[in-house]
Formats: C-alpha cells, structure tokens, sequence
C-alpha cells in the first residue's frame, strides 16, 4: 500500500512521517510511566503526586487541542505538525534536568501543550493525502504507535533506567524529535498537488473523491461543529474509552512492580506484552471499519464490553501468567476497538474541516487523561494502595463507552 504502490508512493512517505511523530509523541509521554516510581523516590512523592505528573500533561495537551486543530486548518498540517514536534522535544529534554516539583510540572505541562496540535493536524493529513477507501486502513496504521509506543517505551525505559538513570533517557529521547521535525518540513506539502513526488493517478482519484478541497482555509463555521450531536457523542465515547486507556497505561507498571513484585526488567516485558498483541488487533480493526461500515459500531461495542470484563478479572487471578493472559486479551479488544472507532470518526468528517473536527473528539479524550491518572493516584492513597477498585473503575469506563457507540450513525457530520 506505501511504496509498492507507485500510485501511492508520495502518501506513504507522509503516513511513515506521521507514524514516526506519533511514536515519539507516545515513546516521550509513555516513559514517564516506567520512570514514576524513581521519580517519586527523588522527589519524595505520593501515590497522587505521581497522579498529577501524568494529569499535568495532559492538561496541556487538552488546552491547545482544539486551538491547534483550528491552526492546522488554517495554516497547514505541514507547519502546525513540525513545529508540534521540535516544540514538545525541548521540553521532553527539559524533563531531565528539574530538580524542583513544580517546576517539574510546569515543564510537562508545556510538553503536552506541544504534542497537542498532533492529533488534529494528522488527521487532516491522511484525510488529504488518501482517499475515503483507505483512510480507516491508514488510520489504524498510523494509530498502531499507540500499541507499539508503549511497548517500546517500557522496553527502552527499563534498559536506559538500570543503566544510566532516568534522567538521561529524556535527554536522549530528545535528539530524534529535532531530526523527525526538520524531515517533515522539508519532504511533506499542505496540497498533494504541490507535491512533486504525487502521481497523477493519485491526484485523479483524490479529485473525484472530493474536488475542490481547500485543504488551509475551513468553510464551515465553528459553530456548525460544536452544535453537530455527533461530533459530541464521538467524544463522549472517547472520553469514557480515554478515562481507561490512560489510567491502564499510566499505572499498569506501577501495578506490576507494587502488586506483583516484579523487578523493573521483568515490569518492561510484561507491560510491553499486551501493546505488541494490541497492534495486530489494531491493523485488524482498520480494515474492518472499511469493510464493515454499517456493523463496525456494533464490533466495536462487542469487543469494548469483552476489555472491560477482561481488565475487570486481571485483580482477581492469582498467578501472573494469568494476569498477563488477561492483560493481553484486554489489549486485543481494547486496539481493535481503537482501530475502528477512529476509521468512523474520519468518515464522519469532511476533509476541510478534519483537523478542528478530530481535535473536539480528541479533546475530550485529553480531559479524560488529566482526571483518570490523579483519580486513580488518589484511590490508591485512599485505599492504602489497593488496586481492586482502580480496576473496577477502568472496566466501568469502558462498559459505558460500549454503551453509547451504537447511537454513532455513520452519516456526515457537518
């Protein structure tokens, strides 16, 4: 589909840009979460200061997210993504160097302030660059750094931490953003058509998909999206799916270490486990948002239910082996849900106005990153360090994600 495919060639140059600035975005929000229990040991933390390292990002990122949708629309996915990259690797540099707590907060609210325009601004790209029957496909394919950025980080994390410390892994993951920045700049165009490396048949068929799309200026009013009840009860799924997904990825190697003693090497593996599983469910979910559009909300509500009972049950087994099993089928049906969800969300925007479109539904997920991780860290305090009723809660959230998918009509919604 990439460079086998001359007819798509210059596509898949800008889609391998964007899996790279995604995963650097997840590998530089994701390590903190291998790192928390030896930065909490520096800074003398609690279990909801850990909580409020994580939320602080996310407060950030769920500032700018509709601001930076609205810039990419009306500047460019081509500026607003590179600058989004070189902006949030200063500061993931930055991480590595405060001593003070919190001014150590305010350095990972900036750095989430910078990843915010990402989500937007690659979303418009891949809804430019593609054409309606592959987008759900390319979106999977872009959204599997979700499931193999966590995995790398909490390899990477684990090896960089037991031999250099945490500090140095910011510093080190820094270098490659301020590559990936300038790459992008240099080789992607806002317009397929100004780019030289498009291939006519390419450009025909991105026409008769949608002609004349203004692909810098948005046509319709702002208003006509915040009124649109899909475009809301999309971001309520989010919202709800994003309360899980957060407070699992925020705290799952905390668990690990703390429930089930595991040592920090032994905390890479069994938390990478589970997101390279979740990256062929993911793939799979794409293809079958595009294959089945009228049932896939139905797919996707089946298999959000079948996480929610799975991640329920990872407490209450006894043996690791069985925790991780259960981890691992949480993550199947967790990313093939992903996976579809988003290929409805492409569908459901036009491509003028996909990057502010994308960020209201993304935005509501940032909100639900800022409360779930504090929210859980205060459980803990409460319940003197007792997993049993995270757990419940995480599986609640995605019982009621389960339950609003269905009322998602794929139909146009603006």
């Amino acid at each position: 589909m990439f460079f086998k495919n001359a007819k798509w060639r210059a596509s898949g140059t800008v889609l391998v840009l964007l899996w790279f600035c995604w995963l650097l975005s997840f590998l530089d929000r994701m390590v903190i979460t291998v790192a928390l229990p030896y930065i909490a040991e520096d800074f003398e933390l609690t279990s909801t200061h850990q909580g409020l390292i994580i939320s602080t990002f996310f407060m950030g990122y769920a500032l700018f997210q509709i601001p930076g949708g609205m810039l990419a629309d009306r500047f460019g996915f081509r500026k607003m993504t590179s600058i989004a990259v070189g902006f949030w690797s200063l500061f993931t540099m930055l991480t590595g160097v405060i001593f003070y707590y919190p001014l150590f907060l305010g350095v990972r609210f900036f750095f989430g302030l910078g990843e915010a325009p990402l989500p937007g601004s690659s979303y418009k790209a891949i809804a430019t660059y593609y054409p309606k029957r592959l987008r759900g496909r390319m979106t999977s394919i872009q959204s599997t750094v979700n499931t193999l950025g966590p995995a790398f980080a909490s390899v990477l994390a684990a090896y960089f931490i037991s031999v250099f410390g945490w500090r140095h892994l910011f510093i080190f993951l820094a270098i490659p953003g301020f590559v990936v920045a300038f790459l992008f700049y240099r080789l992607v165009r806002d317009n397929p058509k100004d780019n030289p490396r498009m291939s006519a048949e390419a450009l025909q068929e991105l026409e008769e998909d949608e002609p004349t799309v203004n692909v810098t200026k948005p046509k319709a009013k702002m208003s006509t999206i915040f009124k649109n009840s899909l475009v809301w009860k999309a971001g309520l799924v989010w919202f709800f799916f994003d309360l899980t997904f957060w407070g699992f990825t925020s705290w799952l190697p905390s668990y690990l270490m703390n429930e089930r003693n595991l040592s920090l090497q032994a905390t890479g593996f069994y938390n990478a486990l589970p997101y390279l599983v979740g990256t062929v469910a993911m793939l799979l979910g794409g293809a079958m948002s595009d294959r089945f559009k009228e049932q896939r909300r139905f797919i996707f509500a089946i298999s959000i239910l079948v996480a929610a009972v799975s991640l329920f049950f990872i407490i209450k087994v006894p043996s690791i082996e069985l925790a991780l099993l259960l981890q691992c089928l949480t993550a199947w049906f967790l990313f093939l849900s992903q996976g579809i969800f988003w290929g409805i969300v492409v569908d459901i925007l036009p491509t003028d106005q996909m990057a502010t479109g994308s960020s209201v539904v993304n935005c509501l997920g940032s909100i639900a990153g800022v409360v779930s991780p504090i929210f859980i860290g205060k459980l803990l305090d409460i319940s003197g360090g007792s997993y049993a009723t995270t757990f419940t809660y995480l599986a609640i959230c995605l019982v009621l994600a389960g339950l609003i998918v269905p009322t998602l009509k794929t139909q146009k919604a603006i």
